[in-house]
């Protein structure tokens, strides 16, 4: 007799439903970086990024979209 196929673990299923549920849903990322002297700010970089499946945003249209 031959094994079994090997499984996924609980812990590679969770991580692909959870992978699979943001990718449906989108994720913004955002952050701040400031760098100053003596209280003055030499230099201030504001960051955005979305995360999202190409399917969701082409359904979503331009619902989302903002001028920046």
């Amino acid at each position: 007799m031959s094994a079994p196929p090997a499984l996924r673990s609980d812990t590679e299923l969770a991580l692909v439903d959870l992978l699979d549920r943001l990718l449906a849903g989108g994720v913004v990322l955002t952050g701040e970086i400031r760098i100053s002297l003596a209280d003055v700010d030499l230099v201030h970089v504001s960051l955005r990024a979305l995360i999202s499946s190409v399917q969701t945003l082409v359904e979503g249209g331009a619902e989302g979209e903002t001028d920046a």
